[in-house]
Formats: structure tokens, sequence, C-alpha cells
């Protein structure tokens, strides 16, 4: 039996819609049909700890479109999933409320660590001869997680609150940085990451790593002025391509940076972005990361599909 679902990962910049269709009998996630859309829900969440009122409309207008698409493709239902800036937020429920009321979709706040673990199998799902053990690394906008372990369970995740978007808004008052704005922002990531990845060099040999600073990063490395989800998905993205691509953004205007290719709901967080990732990188000593452009909304497919196994 195969049921067509939507899968809907509301992170901190971006809402993706991962339309799938899970077949129980093959096990198998055949996806249908994509779209990301910039929402920027986390904007000033990190300072005021609130949803405002225009992220709120930005939330509610993007998931009307979704809940349209899905319709337009006859999925069987939604399941959509917030992240670190509806964690943050005190108002979360009234938020969902309010989406659930203008939309009817329902969305589910999951922690950290269920973030990670969604996301660690999301990444690689379809990918054949997969290393064992393995790493999987989502910078986000509002936070990173980082897990490891196998195809068959996570050994261990952990979540961390630094996100190219978070970190933007509390440390970056221009593009470019001032140079003391730049080194008080590598100095959190420091400390934060220092705290956070020890755990992980058990796995570094095998490292994945999803969501848009790795895309763009990905994309920027190959010299693409357009985004190429073909070009990006599996590619090899090497520390010292991100070294470089940091050291140009880091001098980089917003119109220099849009002038990269870079899209606009994200040009300005990428620097945090390659930040995050350089030091990260250079933390567990990482030659090289393996880009893919799947992640949580994968997982969330994966998820629903076992569910579907053990009803049958």
């Amino acid at each position: 039996m195969t049921e067509r679902v939507s899968c809907i990962d509301i992170g901190t910049n971006t809402a993706l819609l991962l339309i799938a269709d899970l077949d129980a009998e093959k096990g198998t996630v055949e996806p249908v049909f994509h779209k990301q859309t910039i929402i920027r829900l986390g904007e000033h969440v990190d300072e005021m700890k609130i949803i405002d009122p225009e992220a709120r409309q930005r939330l509610i207008s993007c998931m009307r479109d979704y809940a349209a698409l899905s319709g337009e493709h006859k999925s069987d239902r939604i399941i959509a999933v917030g992240t670190s800036a509806l964690r943050d937020a005190k108002n979360r429920m009234e938020v969902t409320s309010e989406t659930v009321r203008s939309t009817g979709i329902v969305i589910r706040c999951i922690t950290g660590e269920e973030e990670a673990g969604l996301t660690f199998f999301g990444a690689v799902a379809g990918m054949t001869e997969v290393p064992d053990p393995f790493t999987v690394i989502d910078i986000g906008g509002g936070s990173t997680e980082l897990s490891m372990g196998s195809l068959t369970c996570v050994s261990r995740s952990t979540s961390m609150d630094i996100g190219s978007v978070r970190l933007t808004e509390r440390f970056f008052s221009t593009l470019p940085p001032s140079e003391e704005e730049f080194m008080r922002a590598k100095e959190e990531v420091n400390r934060v990451l220092t705290g956070g990845v020890l755990p992980f060099f058990a796995s570094r040999e095998h490292v994945f790593g999803v969501a848009g600073t790795l895309t763009t990063l990905a994309q920027l490395a190959q010299g693409m002025r357009e985004f190429n989800p073909e070009k990006v998905h599996g590619y090899q993205l090497h520390y010292d391509d991100v070294h470089r691509i940091l050291e140009l953004l880091k001098a980089s205007t917003l119109e220099e940076i849009l002038a990269m290719g870079v899209s606009g709901g994200r040009a300005d967080v990428i620097t945090m972005g390659a930040l995050i990732l350089h030091q990260l990188m250079r933390l567990l000593g990482l030659g090289e990361i393996r880009v893919s452009g799947q992640g949580l909304r994968y997982g969330i497919a994966l998820q629903e599909l076992q569910n579907i196994r053990v009803a049958e």
C-alpha cells in the first residue's frame, strides 16, 4: 500500500515542503514535489523570545500555500514540525493555534534531540553504501545539531543554540561585519562548539551536512551562480573551499554576496553560517564533508513510513 504524505519542516529561516509517496511494502520514500520558502520565522526571537506579528503572517501565508499544494498533489495528510524558533518563542502555542485555525495545518514543536535524530536518518535516505559509523551536521537558522550512529540507530546527538540567523542578529550590525564583531562571533561559536563536539571525534571519518548553509556553500564552491540541487546533493565540500569562501564573505557587502548567486533570503546570514561550519570543521579536524540536499523533512517521511508499517 502506498500513501502520499506532505512533510513540512518549519525552521528559523526556511520552511521546507516534501510531498512523497510512502510504500510500506517496499519500505521506500519516493519524492513527488519539493518547495522551500524563506519565512524568517525566527526574526528577533533570540532577543525578544517571541514570534512577532509579521513573522507569524509569513508563516501562515506559507502554510496556506503548502496546504493548497498538498491538495493539488492529492496528499493523504500533512505532517508539520517546528524547530528552533518555535522552541524559543514564549508565544509558540498562540502561533500554532492561529496557524491551525487559518490553514488547518497542525504544527508540532519538536525538541533539539528529536530534530537531530530525524535529520540524521533523513540526510542519508535513499543513499547507497552509507559508512558505519557516520555523523550528520545540521546548521540551521537558530540552532546547530550533530548526530552520530549507523543506519540502524543514533548513538549520540546534541543540539546547540548557534545558528546563522540567531548569531547574525546578535553580533553583526553591518555587512561586512567589523573585525571586532567577527572576532566576538567567532569566540562565541568556539565557546559553544568546544563544549559540544568532543564526543563526535569517534565518527569524524564520514560526515554529512544538511540545510541551507551547507548547500549554499557547495554551490559557491563549484562557482555556480544558480542553485542546482543535483550538483549540490552528494558534493564533497572541502575545508580549504570553506576557508576561502568565508574569507571572501566576511569582506563582502550584502550586494556583493547577492551578486555571487546567494539567494535573497539567505544572503544576509550566510557569512555567519559559513563561520559556524568553518569552526566546526576546524575543531573536528574535518578535511571534507559530504553535502546532502535532504534532512529533517525526509526524516519525518521515514518516521511516518515506519508508523504505517507498524500499523499494518
